[in-house]
């Protein structure tokens, strides 16, 4: 896999400057120091190796079809009035959860321009409109903030809301993983980050975030429905205590649970953006 994610760092970059050259692999918005490889990919570090394992989940099949653009609203979900609502999302976002999801990812960052978000997981019951949140988790977005028409290469994270169907890793899933998982030696993630953190271990776990990508593949997978010019390879990842290329990061701890809780079955989403997006 040629020069996989925008997160594997050959040369520093400030917070607010451009990279002056590298090569990387992509993923949610990597971290500092990264190189932009040639594939359009938006997270961080990776080389080229062979599947080791694949564990698939058991449900129906992954539907294959190209994930939704970004403003492209699915069926309202059940969470209007009747019901007690998702907090701190505007009304547009809250219609765009489709109707079928029953857990919701919100990653919800602090502005515009900001790379540190929060995260709860949202779940309801069948037949029920109240959705019932978990913990509150920290979180890092892209360096440059939140976009709504993300470009490869523009140290930001895409506003939206996107399924969540394929997970993956250097390590072996968690037990009690239901999505599918690939388990594969190509996620790794070199160098350094924006404040000089190291990167290893950023992609121990992975879960793919449905931009610009084919579900129902690895999080590895080149194919990119909407061209290589909006990115790619936005993945949720293990947090190196920095910002990212355009990925969320989370604790190791965090990655593990969400393994182990989302469920095919339940047709989980993220939304993510600025506060009140």
């Amino acid at each position: 896999m040629a020069r996989h994610a925008q997160c594997r760092a050959r040369t520093r970059l400030s917070r607010r400057s451009k990279a002056v050259s590298g090569l990387a692999l992509s993923t949610l918005v990597g971290t500092a120091l990264w190189a932009w490889p040639a594939s359009g990919d938006d997270h961080s570090g990776g080389t080229d190796a062979k599947s080791t394992t694949s564990t698939t989940a058991s449900g129906p099949d992954t539907p294959r079809t190209p994930a939704a653009a970004p403003k492209t609203a699915p069926n309202a979900a059940p969470n209007g009035p009747a019901g007690r609502q998702i907090p701190g999302l505007s009304e547009a976002a809250r219609k765009r959860i489709p109707a079928n999801s029953r857990q919701v990812l919100v990653v919800t960052g602090k502005g515009m321009d900001s790379f540190e978000s929060r995260v709860v997981l949202y779940t309801r019951e069948e037949g029920s409109d109240d959705w019932t949140p978990g913990p509150v988790w920290g979180a890092h977005n892209a360096a440059h903030g939140w976009t709504d028409d993300h470009r490869y290469g523009d140290l930001r994270s895409p506003i939206g809301v996107f399924s969540l169907t394929d997970a993956g890793g250097r390590l072996a899933a968690p037990e009690g993983t239901r999505l599918p998982y690939d388990r594969n030696n190509g996620f790794v993630a070199d160098g350094t980050g924006v404040d000089g953190e190291p990167l290893a271990g950023a992609f121990d776990y992975v879960i793919a975030i449905n931009y610009n990508r084919e579900p129902g593949t690895s999080p590895m997978d080149k194919q990119r429905p909407w061209g290589d010019a909006k990115g790619g390879g936005v993945w949720l990842h293990v947090d190196h205590d920095g910002p990212t290329q355009g990925c969320v990061s989370l604790k190791p701890a965090v990655m593990r649970e969400l393994l182990r809780t989302l469920d095919p079955d339940l047709h989980p989403v993220i939304v993510m953006g600025p506060a009140n997006y």
